[in-house]
């Protein structure tokens, strides 16, 4: 799942540049997609070398500092306030902080399929809280695929290769991914509200910023479990860092230029398919028929849940699918 932010791009020159060529915006965001649907199987495999919190702190301090160099590199000239970079901060602490602490635990007693599958009905989450603050209205059809995505989970855990043996902690770590949801979900909600005028490269970098910080701190309490790392889990997280936190967030935005939002949400929904590959590929994990069943009621209720009506404008947030959507720009994010 990296984080997108909330942010309107606000220049001075009355000359705006020319959108990128379709077929070009198209596979940046399919760029975008294949870098977010890994991220899940290379975190698993890293977490077998190095202990979850202290991954998050390594990533997006590397994270921030690329963003950082990009925003002096491009002379940003509209920056946030003080009082500003407070409430960006606040957002990236629940964004980033609290999202992947859930994610990251959860994918290491879990499996990246899981998180896969399960990532995938964030989006529903948002909208049910949503619903309850009185912001969005449940159709039939929009209910029919909250219940069908509901089904589709509840497949995906009980055909779990782990859910035969009776793990407990399988299942504990698909309760901390689905309060990931709810995390995810708030960010969302939080981030729209953010007033700041500034380009999403330089509200997503503070958020960055402040999620880091919040990471290093929790990382601490790992420090009895540091050890030496591999070369090849430095290489795993620096992949998440400068693909799966920037690059994809990069991608993604450029493709946004030439893309009406349904276009780039209907591209993100191949995250959960690219995922399960790279869960059997890079995470060596094995996929039962009934976890495939589920992951395809899943996505049908998503795509259902997610339906709107002619009438209705395209306002959901898209997070870092992880997505994952993550947490958002917003959907014009997973």
């Amino acid at each position: 799942m990296t984080t997108l932010a909330a942010g309107a791009q606000t220049g001075q020159n009355a000359t705006l540049p020319s959108p990128p060529p379709r077929w070009l915006a198209i596979s940046a965001v399919l760029v975008a997609a294949l870098f977010w649907s890994s991220s899940f199987a290379v975190t698993k495999v890293t977490l077998a070398d190095i202990p979850p919190m202290t991954v998050g702190a390594l990533r997006f301090t590397g994270a921030a500092v690329i963003l950082g160099l990009i925003v002096h590199l491009r002379r940003e000239r509209v920056l946030p306030s003080r009082r500003q970079k407070a409430g960006i901060a606040g957002a990236g602490l629940l964004g980033i902080t609290v999202y992947f602490a859930l994610e990251n635990v959860g994918v290491d007693l879990a499996s990246a399929s899981d998180a896969t599958l399960i990532v995938a009905t964030y989006p529903l989450i948002t909208l049910v809280l949503e619903r309850l603050l009185g912001r969005a209205t449940f159709s039939p059809v929009r209910l029919s695929g909250m219940l069908l995505a509901i089904v589709g989970v509840a497949m995906v855990v009980a055909y779990g290769p782990a859910a035969s043996t009776g793990q407990d902690h399988h299942f504990v770590g698909i309760l901390l991914l689905l309060l990931g949801g709810v995390a995810w979900a708030t960010y969302n909600l939080v981030a729209q509200r953010d007033g700041s005028g500034c380009s999403a490269v330089v509200t997503t970098y503070y958020q960055t910023l402040a999620g880091a910080a919040g990471f290093i701190l929790l990382s601490l309490f790992e420090a009895g479990q540091w050890s030496a790392v591999s070369g090849g889990s430095l290489l795993r997280v620096a992949y998440l860092a400068v693909f799966c936190s920037v690059a994809a967030f990069l991608a993604y935005n450029f493709g946004l230029k030439a893309l009406t939002p349904s276009m780039a949400v209907n591209l993100l929904n191949t995250v959960p398919v690219a995922g399960l590959m790279w869960a059997v590929v890079l995470a060596g994990e094995t996929l039962t028929p009934g976890q495939v069943v589920g992951g395809g009621v899943v996505i049908l209720g998503v795509t259902l849940g997610m339906a709107r009506t002619r009438s209705q404008p395209c306002t959901e947030p898209i997070g870092d699918p992880a997505p994952t959507v993550p947490p958002a720009v917003v959907r014009a994010d997973s």
